[in-house]
């Protein structure tokens, strides 16, 4: 865990000019995990929890939120569902659908997965919309042995198999594993489809797949060697930096919604010519191939930042405010260049 870690701490001072330090915790007991942050959690002004697996990571968090008045953010349930908000917004702009008649198939149902769902419900979709499937199929108001997590996304169907529930779908977001999603079951989807499979190191079905079967589809992946990468660093080090900028007490549904809008608005926005230069060969433009943000944008900073922390002050999590937004964006584009 250390290089990764540190990796962590490195990404926080080069994305977003935040002094962090690793701290790795020796312990696999969810009681002791949560005292020992809770004992040295007043000593920060945030704590980004990484690598806890569900459903510990939902208690941890929960728990230490409830202790802490500082945010407390697990990058691996919600980078992923900021970055997948984002591409959401974008994707279904290019394809003319409105999120309260979009259905959506979920493959998975650990935390990031349960975390998605709940972005894109902040976001407008309707419950009975999304078909969450777990390891033993579709997740139905039938069931008797869903957990406290996965229970509120059960829903009144006669679906049972991921397979059936992908008929006719508009989306799908594959948080599960390689090769669980066939051909075939992309190929009965809805026109236009789009496809967010974010398993890694390999997606539950690759882009190459995908189109062979569906050239209408919009893809997105947890990869850096395809278009639409799902990467968290486009939203942990700037949620950080507007909440810390406001002192804020938590990072709020409301916070996260803001970051996903503000990463949506500026993939529409014509890229700066050093990340053309940067990206020579690829097109950078608002598109299917261009839904998110490249990680190398220097605006993220200001963009993203801005909307967190006014979202922050606006939900009253804030104990400063910045009177002036406008100097503050400004303020954030020349922070990096020294």
């Amino acid at each position: 865990a250390k290089p990764v870690m540190e990796g962590k701490a490195v990404l926080f001072g080069k994305f977003a000019d935040i002094d962090s330090i690793d701290l790795e915790v020796d312990t696999k007991d969810v009681d002791e995990f949560i005292r020992c942050v809770s004992l040295l959690g007043k000593t920060f002004g945030g704590i980004n929890l990484e690598d806890i697996k569900a459903p510990g990571c939902f208690v941890i968090e929960d728990e230490l939120q409830k202790r802490l008045d500082i945010p407390v953010f697990h990058d691996d349930q919600h980078g992923t569902a900021i970055i997948c908000a984002a591409g959401t917004i974008n994707a279904l702009e290019l394809t003319g659908r409105n999120i309260k008649e979009t259905k959506l198939v979920v493959s998975g149902a650990g935390s990031a997965a349960i975390r998605c769902v709940e972005m894109v419900k902040a976001l407008g979709m309707p419950d009975e919309n999304v078909i969450m499937c777990d390891s033993r199929g579709v997740m139905h108001t039938g069931r008797d042995d869903l957990n406290q997590w996965k229970q509120p996304h059960a829903v009144k169907t006669k679906l049972r198999t991921l397979k059936e529930a992908l008929v006719g779908a508009d989306m799908l977001f594959g948080l599960s594993m390689e090769g669980i999603i066939s051909k075939e079951m992309v190929g009965s989807m809805g026109g236009n489809p789009i496809i967010f499979a974010m398993a890694n190191p390999n997606p539950e079905i690759s882009p190459e797949d995908i189109k062979s079967v569906r050239s209408d589809a919009i893809i997105a992946t947890g990869r850096s060697d395809y278009p639409n990468q799902i990467n968290n660093v486009l939203a942990f080090p700037y949620i950080f930096r507007g909440a810390l900028d406001v002192r804020a007490t938590t990072v709020n549904q409301e916070m996260k919604v803001a970051a996903a809008e503000a990463l949506s608005k500026l993939a529409r926005e014509e890229v700066p010519a050093m990340l053309s230069e940067l990206y020579a060969g690829k097109d950078l433009s608002f598109g299917p191939e261009y839904i998110i943000p490249t990680p190398f944008d220097p605006r993220l900073l200001a963009y993203v930042s801005v909307a967190v922390a006014k979202a922050a002050m606006d939900t009253g999590v804030a104990n400063k405010k910045i009177e002036d937004l406008d100097q503050y964006f400004n303020d954030l584009l020349t922070l990096l260049e020294d």
